[in-house]
C-alpha cells in the first residue's frame, strides 16, 4: 500500500510567505511574519582566552566553533543566519533541530577545552529585507545565550519539541539585564545513560 502525499503545491499554498502567491497578492512591505526557533552560541570566554594565549590560537579555536556549527547545521537543517565575532544566530523552521543542533556543538566541545553556551527561543518575528529578523523570539535567544553558563542552553521552548536524547534539567526564572525576570525557562542538557 502506497502512503498518501501531499502534492507541493498544496502544502506550500498552506505556508503564508511560501512563495505561492502571485506578485500582486503580496503586501506592500519589506518583512514577513513568520515563526522559527532561533539559536545564539558564542565560545565562552573567548576574550580572556585571546589575552591569555593570543590570536593566533584564539583563531584556532574560533574556526574550530565555526567549522563544527556549519557541519552540525548541514546535517540538522537548520541555517547559520551570521556569525556575530564569536558567536553564531542560527535559525531554523522547525524547533527540534534547531535545538538538536545547539545540544549537539555543545556536546561535540565538552572536552576539548571550547566551552560553548546557548540561547534558544521559538516564536514570530519578522523577515525583514530577506535576510535579517526582528522580534521578540530574536532577542529573547540572544540574552538566554549572554546569561547562560558555559555548556548550558537556556531556552523558551515546548518540552514537546526536545530530541529524545536531551532533557530540561531545571525550570527556572532568569534575570535579564534590560527586561527583568523571565519565568518558565528552561536549562536543557543531554539524558544520562
Amino acid at each position: 500500500m502506497t502512503p498518501k502525499t501531499t502534492p507541493a503545491s498544496e502544502w506550500a499554498e498552506a505556508r503564508p510567505g511560501s512563495g505561492t502567491e502571485h506578485p500582486n497578492e503580496l503586501p506592500d512591505t519589506s518583512y514577513l511574519q513568520i515563526e522559527r526557533t532561533f539559536c545564539f552560541a558564542d565560545l565562552s570566554g573567548f576574550t580572556r582566552f585571546t589575552r591569555e594565549h593570543g590570536p593566533l590560537l584564539a583563531v584556532d579555536r574560533l574556526e574550530a566553533f565555526r567549522r563544527i556549527s556549519r557541519d552540525v547545521a548541514a546535517k540538522r537543517g537548520v541555517r547559520v543566519a551570521k556569525w556575530l565575532g564569536d558567536g553564531v544566530m542560527m535559525v531554523g523552521t522547525e524547533p527540534t533541530p534547531t535545538i538538536a543542533w545547539a545540544g549537539h556543538v555543545i556536546s561535540h566541545f565538552k572536552y576539548t577545552g571550547i566551552e560553548i553556551r546557548a540561547g534558544l527561543a521559538t516564536g514570530i518575528a519578522l523577515l525583514f529585507e530577506g535576510d535579517d529578523y526582528i522580534g521578540e523570539p530574536v532577542n529573547l535567544a540572544a540574552k538566554l545565550c549572554s546569561v547562560a553558563e558555559p555548556g548550558e542552553i537556556l531556552a523558551h521552548c515546548d518540552v514537546d519539541d526536545l530530541p529524545d536524547w536531551m532533557q530540561v534539567l531545571e525550570v527556572e526564572e532568569v534575570d535579564i539585564r534590560g527586561v527583568g525576570p523571565i519565568g518558565g525557562i528552561q536549562r536543557l542538557g543531554p539524558r544520562i545513560g
